[in-house]
């Protein structure tokens, strides 16, 4: 999956959350790291949707000024389906390319020398995962995951009622801010996402 310069520069400071593809077949999975020269861009889950239903609104959302534009961006054949496909920036710097080798995560997982901005961009990406779910989910599963470290995800997702298959994509998005880590059970959260914690309890 390509990504222009300019819209993965806008993902990587949380301006744009989704991309669309018109493909015979699905040529990505939720989990995919993408490398730009931005740094990494993860998909965080990719759909099926109506490409008759996909308005102005959505191509700017995109990146894209209107939705002819949108549309005559997309390739393959008329009848293919349309993917829309979710999308944050899980690392690397601006201008570089992180080895292929080397989850890019890492780093930044181990970085707790948040800046104000820093907690601004990650505050306003965790309210936004909330505000678009059926029911906020993403400051509850950092707060669960500090709690009960190395428990089963079917179990913490019994907590908030969500299926395994639904709470551990979630999960990955949060991997994918640097703010969690996995472990052989269970997840643990990063040095960054406990300061994160810490910083708004102390804001409250």
């Amino acid at each position: 999956m390509l990504i222009r310069l300019a819209i993965a520069e806008a993902i990587a400071t949380g301006t744009i959350r989704v991309q669309y593809r018109r493909w015979a077949k699905r040529r990505v999975k939720a989990g995919t790291w993408i490398h730009t020269p931005a740094g990494v861009v993860v998909v965080d889950s990719i759909t099926e949707c109506d490409p008759e239903s996909l308005t102005d609104d959505d191509a700017r959302a995109a990146g894209e000024p209107s939705i002819s534009a949108l549309r005559k961006g997309f390739r393959g054949a008329d009848g293919d389906p349309v993917w829309r496909v979710e999308v944050s920036f899980g690392g690397g710097e601006a201008g570089g390319r992180p080895d292929r080798g080397e989850d890019p995560r890492v780093g930044l997982r181990a970085d707790d020398d948040l800046s104000d901005d820093d907690v601004a961009m990650v505050t306003t990406k965790l309210d936004r995962m909330d505000e678009r779910a059926d029911a906020p989910w993403a400051w509850r599963t950092l707060e669960l995951i500090r709690e009960r470290p190395a428990v089963l995800a079917a179990d913490l997702g019994a907590v908030l009622g969500l299926e395994r298959d639904v709470f551990k994509p979630r999960v990955r998005r949060l991997k994918a801010l640097g703010l969690t880590e996995s472990l052989k059970v269970g997840y643990r959260l990063s040095p960054r996402g406990e300061k994160l914690l810490d910083i708004r309890r102390s804001d409250r």
